[in-house]
């Protein structure tokens, strides 16, 4: 069977993309069909089942509900696909039988690749490690982080792909980009991470979905009245407090809620400068006896960062043989202070699903979701002349009057019969960014005052506004069969988008679509082994931000696409987990970012990239207190294009060479050891040489990074429940390596103005990298009440 699969899967790939396209619509509309009709045939060859089959997916949540209140015992009945009357299920949680690796690994059953790190992994973790931070050690990331305190994010590469290519959310609704993800949740308020870094189903509120979806799962309030806090320190003067209190269950109602509040401050590990940030997550749920639910999650964020300075090739090497930095300067005079090149914001987020279990086989679900920002940034200047003729310090700001997204999801399921479960539904989204760039002298101290001083203000700048509004139609079905041992999942998505852009030259707009087929079909061949085939299209259009930084003058790009493909097996016994899977993407008119310094980026294209390969996940469950972890990918991603480089004005011979930031080789190692109280893991990374440039001319070469962390539960104690304590090390080694680009770039010869400590501004050349920050601890100090 595995060789059947493994020809079709070979002879899909054979195909054009357009091909591709028209076989997965066609499949997939074909699919949907036959269940709808089958609601007649249904009637009258099957007794009415009232449990309910409902698609899974990376990011969704399983919920399993009845018709009856009672969930204690389960009734005997001789034919388990046959109910008469009311069913009762038992619900039971086996964490440590699903868990390998200490966490690292999930027994998944999806019918496409998942990687999921557990709760019992977070928390060893330290807890200023962000969503990127937990999932370093997945076989298909390569995640890229510019400071320890886990303060500013990071940046993702994926299958040849980054994060801008991805979806990523915070249970189930889009959320802040990567680089921006300490915004969305504190680690403490995080039970799961898991990515699907092939696929995206069908009925999730995505548009940047060719490199997966990544989804973070929230903190569920507890029944129980009580909490838990800790407190951290570390290098770079980092202290960080946390609190979380529980409402428990507030009377009867079966409303119960929690709050969170976390402060945390550290100076930049390369060069002057203190980051500071205040954070609040806030979560209410309500159930019901029928299985229905409402959720809510509430975030608000507060930053107060140092924009760092990314290095060129040249300062790179600079600092690693001679020891000479790139970091912002402690020299109030300077006009790269550190004070001059802060972030300033502020950011709420929320999302509140709600599922209904209707009668009559149906459920609706609805979730609306809200995210607005608001801040500014400050860059050096250079030097001018003020009204009386002296020569001062001058800013150039970025100033976000406000980034606003809000939309909804409303889905319709039925059970058509006790084999297929349809679901139709409509998103919409209306996403909006609206931003100048003003100007204005430093104050006295060498601060930049914000761009809303009229005493300083120079220029006001040109006012940008960009957005989007996508509707989309989507349908779906679920069909079960040899007693739910082969699932079968076919859907489509239509996306109808209207993109715009306005500034002080003029206007610009246009409307597109896209059309999204999804395959996917799995098999358990028994109770541990199970095989699996996904195919599907998604697509990547030009965010708000991207927009932002494109003059009406310059045409907006075209949407990527790709067209995927992934088969996959998996094993697992009383001992380990094994997960493998083969995948092939097609991607056309490839978006890529190119980074323009002070957190700036403009998307320009590519052409078309091919991108191959495998993963492979192995852990082991706890044999005498010890769970290994291990991974590796493979990646063979070519350029298919040439490339036409307008700083140069020549055409780049790119076609046939390693797609831009595209390791070939990502390995991972990881053991875990509990005994008693103790608890340690450490965990080794290695990324293999990649090209940072479309022409191949500047490379990087491959690197390892590592983490270590120790602890101990003690007993408990008066009202401490849960007393432990435990150290966090990051780059034990001390290596200087960077670890990936900032974005793409044409060419090394492409030439670029950088700022960089005590030094005045120069022209570099080539891309710029994000660096393994330098060896770092944390302490922290834990306990539940």
């Amino acid at each position: 069977m595995l060789t059947n699969s493994s020809q079709t899967f070979r002879l899909f790939a054979s195909l054009s993309r357009r091909k591709r396209l028209m076989f997965l619509s066609g499949l997939a509309s074909a699919v949907t069909w036959c269940s709808a009709t089958s609601i007649g045939l249904a009637a009258g060859l099957a007794a009415p089942i009232p449990t309910r089959h409902a698609a899974t997916h990376s990011g969704a949540k399983k919920v399993t509900s009845t018709r009856s209140s009672k969930v204690a015992s389960v009734k005997k009945n001789s034919n388990p696909l046959q109910a008469k009357g009311e069913e009762d299920i038992l619900v039971g949680s086996h964490r440590q039988a699903l868990n390998g690796g200490g966490g690292m690994m999930r027994l998944e059953t999806a019918p496409h690749a998942v990687q999921t790190v557990t709760k019992a992994y977070i928390n060893m973790r330290s807890p200023t490690s962000t969503a990127l931070d937990l999932v370093k050690n997945l076989p298909s990331l390569n995640i890229m982080a510019p400071d320890s305190s886990g303060m500013e994010g990071g940046q993702i590469q994926s299958r040849g792909l980054t994060d801008l290519d991805m979806a990523l959310m915070v249970d189930g609704a889009p959320a802040a980009a990567a680089k921006y993800m300490t915004e969305d949740i504190d680690s403490e308020n995080l039970e799961e991470v898991s990515v699907a870094p092939g696929s995206a189903a069908r009925d999730l509120p995505v548009m940047s979905a060719a490199g997966g979806v990544m989804n973070s799962r929230t903190h569920l309030p507890s029944n129980k009245f009580g909490g838990m806090m800790d407190f951290s320190y570390g290098t770079n003067n980092l202290s960080r407090e946390f609190i979380r209190l529980e409402s428990g269950e507030i009377g009867n109602s079966g409303v119960k809620s929690f709050f969170s509040f976390s402060n945390t401050h550290a100076r930049s590990w390369m060069g002057a400068g203190i980051n500071q940030r205040k954070h609040i997550d806030f979560g209410v749920r309500k159930d019901w006896d029928n299985g229905s639910n409402a959720h809510l999650f509430l975030s608000w964020n507060s930053e107060d960062f140092v924009i760092d300075n990314y290095p060129t090739e040249q300062q790179f090497l600079n600092y690693k043989h001679n020891g000479i930095g790139w970091g912002r300067s402690s020299d109030s005079r300077n006009v790269n202070y550190w004070k001059n090149n802060n972030d300033h914001w502020n950011q709420v987020f929320l999302t509140a699903p709600i599922h209904v279990v209707l009668p009559k086989k149906f459920t609706f679900d609805l979730q609306p979701y809200f995210s607005f920002g608001q801040g500014w940034d400050a860059s050096p200047g250079g030097v001018g002349t003020d009204a009386s003729g002296a020569q001062r310090n001058m800013t150039s700001y970025f100033d976000e009057h406000g980034a606003r997204q809000v939309g909804a999801t409303a889905k319709l399921g039925y059970d058509i019969d006790r084999h297929n479960h349809i679901s139709l539904g409509y998103w919409y989204e209306n996403n909006v960014t609206d931003r100048n760039y003003p100007s204005g002298f430093v104050m006295d101290n060498g601060a930049a005052p914000g761009p809303n001083n009229a005493n300083y203000l120079i220029s006001k700048g040109d006012r940008q506004k960009a957005g989007y509004e996508i509707h989309s139609l989507f349908i779906q079905d679920t069909a079960r069969y040899l007693h739910d041992k082969l699932v079968i999942n076919a859907g489509f998505k239509f996306v109808m988008a209207n993109t715009w852009n306005k500034d002080y030259y003029g206007y610009q707009g246009n409307n597109r679509t896209a059309p999204l087929p999804q395959l996917s079909i799995s098999y358990n061949i028994d109770n541990q082994n199970q095989i699996y085939i996904n195919a599907e299209g998604d697509y990547r259009q030009p965010s708000t931000n991207d927009l932002g930084w494109l003059y009406t003058s310059m045409p907006i790009p075209k949407n990527q696409y790709s067209i995927k493909e992934e088969l996959g097996y998996r094993y697992h016994n009383k001992y380990l987990m094994l997960d493998m899977s083969f995948f092939n993407y097609n991607v056309t008119n490839r978006i890529v970012d190119q980074y323009l310094g002070m957190n700036s980026f403009r998307p320009f294209s590519i052409g078309n990239q091919t991108m191959r390969g495998f993963d492979f996940m192995i852990s082991g469950k706890s044999i005498h207190g010890f769970s290994p972890y291990a991974s590796i990918e493979y990646l063979h991603a070519t350029q298919d294009s040439n490339v036409f480089d307008p700083y140069q004005q020549i055409m780049l011979h790119s076609k046939g060479t390693q797609a831009v930031m595209a390791p070939r080789i990502i390995a991972n190692f990881g053991l875990t050891y509990t005994y008693k109280g103790f608890f340690a893991n450490g965990s080794v990374h290695y990324t293999g040489p990649q090209s940072v440039s479309v022409a191949n001319d500047q490379r990087i070469p491959g690197y390892v990074t590592n983490s270590l962390s120790l602890g101990y539960h003690f007993q408990p104690f008066s009202f401490l429940r849960s007393p432990t304590f435990k150290l966090n090390f990051t780059n034990l080694t001390g290596s200087i390596v960077r670890t990936g680009a900032m974005g793409a770039v044409y060419s090394a010869k492409d030439s670029s103005t950088v700022y960089s400590g005590s030094s005045p501004a120069y022209t570099g050349y080539g891309n710029s990298f994000m660096v393994e920050p330098r060896f770092s601890m944390t302490g922290t100090i834990s306990t539940s009440f």
